[in-house]
């Protein structure tokens, strides 16, 4: 998978938890958290279906990188690579 996969990948996903999140207005390393403001359960969720969508398996060391664009990104590219 490469970058611009990635982020899709990450923007769809959030899109499906967050329904009207405006992903496109995010910043490469905004916290989606605070800018979107998710909850822990939406978090999750997010967190959960990019899971389910790359296949790749998350665990919970691993969400510190998915709270941003960019860091779910390159975590996406260096798991799938």
């Amino acid at each position: 998978m490469n970058r611009t996969e990635a982020l899709d990948l990450v923007k769809e996903s959030i899109t499906s938890v967050v329904p009207d999140a405006d992903v496109d207005a995010l910043g490469p390393d905004d916290s989606f958290r605070i800018a979107l403001e998710m909850d822990s359960l939406d978090f999750l969720s997010f967190v959960e279906t990019l899971g389910e969508r790359t296949g790749v398996r998350i665990e919970d060391e691993d969400t510190p990188q998915l709270t941003t664009l960019s860091g779910s990104a390159d975590f996406l590219v260096a798991r799938t690579g």
